[in-house]
This record gives structure tokens, C-alpha cells and sequence, in this order.
């Protein structure tokens, strides 16, 4: 039986690319359309991005992860040490064949949306979901006819239900 009571808020971060910042296209677009979602530019490398996330989310509980490119990276492996803390993750072409992610020991509960292009030469669909499907148990896969910075597919997707 479901809950009488309401879901609390979910706190909800952008996490972006490894060349790119707060001032990039997604960004923008979010801060435009999507004004509660939080961000800040993360910079370093792996290790030191995810020490900078762990301080930002620090007692945050209900989070909505949404990473593009390496900031997908990001999420993925924040929600491997955090799965309880994680209502979504929402990864835009997740740079998962970098720094030699590997999947958790069991797949994570945690519900992720995948969206990446079928033409993406920096994180390959044919790399990237097969990780993602190891890592994650309930996984969605949109493949996009786009490349990997999703400029097409982006806008298009159904941001209220990905962001509740």
C-alpha cells in the first residue's frame, strides 16, 4: 500500500562536463527553465570533484543527481557510495569508459535515466551502456540519433517527471 504521506523535496544538482562549467549550454538552459536546480563549477580531477560534491551535499538526503559527460561520471560513482541519499540519477552520454570506472560489486536500486547519442565518439554508446547496466538494476536507455553534447535530444527531454 502507498504512502499516505507525500515524498519530501528532492534537492536537485547539475553536474557538467569535465571541459565545460556553470556557464555552459545545459547550465544555462537549466538555470532558464529549471531555476531550483542547483549548481557550482567543480574542477580537478576525479577524486577532487567528488570531495567537492561530498561538502556541497553534506546532510543532503532525497538528491536528484543529473551529470552530463563527466559530471555523469560523477554521479554514478557518488551514488555507488551513497545509493540511500540518491531518489534519481539522470545521466546525459555518462563518461562511465573513463578513469577506469567499474561498475559496483551488485547493481544499484537507485533509478537512473540514460540518455546518450548513438553518434557520441567521446563516451560510446556501445562502452557506456553495458557499464551502465552493470552498475544499475533499474535503468532506462534513451538512444538518441545525436552526438554527445545531446543539443537535439537535451532540450526535448521530459524534464518534469526527470527532475520529481
Amino acid at each position: 500500500m502507498a504512502s499516505a504521506w507525500p515524498r519530501p523535496p528532492a534537492t536537485i544538482l547539475f553536474l557538467h562536463g569535465l571541459d565545460s562549467s556553470t556557464r555552459g549550454t545545459k547550465a544555462q538552459w537549466f538555470r532558464t527553465h529549471f531555476p531550483q536546480v542547483g549548481m557550482r563549477d567543480y574542477r580537478g580531477e576525479l577524486e577532487h570533484r567528488l570531495a567537492q560534491l561530498e561538502g556541497q551535499t553534506a546532510g543532503t538526503e532525497q538528491l536528484i543527481l543529473v551529470g552530463s559527460s563527466f559530471g555523469g561520471l560523477m554521479a554514478a560513482c557518488f551514488a555507488a557510495r551513497h545509493p540511500d541519499r540518491c531518489r534519481r540519477l539522470v545521466l546525459l552520454a555518462p563518461a562511465l569508459n573513463f578513469n577506469d570506472y567499474r561498475p559496483p560489486p551488485a547493481p544499484l536500486a537507485v533509478p537512473v535515466f540514460l540518455a546518450i547519442g548513438a553518434h557520441d565518439t567521446v563516451c560510446p554508446p556501445d562502452l557506456v551502456i553495458p557499464l551502465a547496466r552493470a552498475a544499475f538494476a533499474n535503468l532506462e536507455v534513451r538512444l538518441a540519433d545525436d552526438d554527445h553534447l545531446l543539443h537535439r535530444t537535451f532540450p526535448c527531454l521530459d524534464w518534469p517527471a526527470l527532475l520529481t
